[in-house]
């Protein structure tokens, strides 16, 4: 785990928007970053994923993809993910995670480098 990785979490209302910053957690031979979440009493769930420094578009889970959306800051090592339509299901700690590739970048066992986590509550 890596502190002071991820940062924007807050508490928002329903159908409010919120962007998460993951920063410094990829490296040269870790260019993979994906986000995840985890939710009270679920497991930790993949929301997507993007190759820092590349023109790839993001891998996304279905669950997510027409309200979410993940970008990087050019030229720097920062993962933005960006929340639209917050629901109350949303409600959880955040997550940023690097690993070598992104060619299973849903499964959350293949990436050795965590962020702390960032809270996101959505109040109805």
């Amino acid at each position: 785990q890596v502190d002071n990785v991820e940062s924007g979490g807050g508490s928002v209302q329903a159908g409010e928007s919120l962007t998460l910053s993951c920063a410094g957690l990829g490296s040269t031979s870790h260019k993979c970053i994906g986000w995840f979440r985890q939710t009270p009493g679920k497991e930790r769930e993949v929301l997507g994923a993007l190759y820092l420094h590349s023109s790839s578009p993001p891998y996304y889970a279905d669950s997510v993809k027409d309200r979410f959306n993940i970008s990087q800051e050019k030229d720097k090592d920062t993962v933005y993910l960006h929340m639209n339509s917050l629901k109350p299901e949303d409600t959880g700690r955040y997550y940023c995670a690097a690993q070598v590739f992104c060619i299973d970048w849903e499964r959350a066992g293949d990436y050795p480098s965590w962020g702390q986590g960032t809270q996101v509550t959505v109040y109805s």
